[in-house]
This record gives structure tokens, sequence and C-alpha cells, in this order.
């Protein structure tokens, strides 16, 4: 259940990327500022961030062994 979440904030923090350009490219001022589409995204890779420590920290996911 906690990948499915971690997808979905991931989709969404590209979503609001790909919305950021296209304010940025049209130059609009009626459709809001461009900061306000990268803030959603900043704020997005926080909570994945902070999601993935908590699920290692709880052992909901296991990382990767060490390589060598």
């Amino acid at each position: 259940m906690i990948k499915i979440v971690l997808v979905a904030l991931v989709i969404y923090m590209i979503v609001n990327l790909f919305l950021a350009m296209r304010v940025m490219m049209k130059n609009d001022p009626k459709n809001g500022p461009m900061s306000k589409y990268i803030g959603r995204r900043v704020l997005t890779s926080v909570v994945i961030v902070v999601l993935i420590l908590i699920a290692i920290g709880t052992g909901l996911i296991t990382p990767n062994p060490r390589p060598y």
C-alpha cells in the first residue's frame, strides 16, 4: 500500500512540473504564478522523503542490502 501512495505522489509531482512549464511558456498572469506549482512540487518531494524514512523506520519497506 505504501508503494502505491509513493507512486501516486511521484505522479502528482510530475504533473505539477508540467503545469509549471505550461504557465512559464504561456506567460499568462491570470493562470497564477509558476511558483505555486513549483512549491507544490517541493512540498510533495518533502512528503515523499518523510514517508520513505517512516516506512523504513517502521519496517514497511526494506532497503536493498549493501552491493558488496
